[in-house]
C-alpha cells in the first residue's frame, strides 16, 4: 500500500467538461432551479406581486459546466427574503 502522497490521480478534464455541458446535464439542473422558482413563487408573500413577478432562472457558466440558479430582480427582493427565507426554503423543498 502506497504511503501518503505517493497516490496521484490525473483525471481527464475534457470528458468530464463534455459529460458536465452536456445538453441532458444541463436540462437536469434546470430543472432542478424550475422545480425550486414554481416553489418560490407558489409560497410568495404577495403584496403588490412584484415580487413573486420578479423571480426568474439565470443561468452562470462556470470554468467547466452551467448551473443555474433562482435570482430575484424586484428591488425588495432582498428585504422580502430576510424576513421570510422564502428562496431558501423553496431550494430546502425542492431536494426533497
Amino acid at each position: 500500500m502506497p504511503a501518503a502522497g505517493q497516490t496521484t490521480i490525473d483525471f481527464n478534464e475534457a470528458f468530464f467538461d463534455e459529460i458536465l455541458n452536456s445538453a441532458g446535464v444541463r436540462a437536469m439542473t434546470r430543472g432542478a432551479a424550475e422545480k425550486a422558482l414554481a416553489e418560490a413563487k407558489r409560497n410568495a408573500p404577495v403584496d403588490t406581486g412584484a415580487y413573486r413577478d420578479g423571480l426568474g432562472v439565470q443561468a452562470v457558466q462556470h470554468a467547466h459546466r452551467t448551473t443555474y440558479m433562482v435570482v430575484g430582480n424586484d428591488a425588495k427582493t432582498m428585504l422580502v427574503e430576510s424576513q421570510t427565507g422564502n428562496l431558501r426554503k423553496a431550494l430546502r423543498a425542492a431536494k426533497s
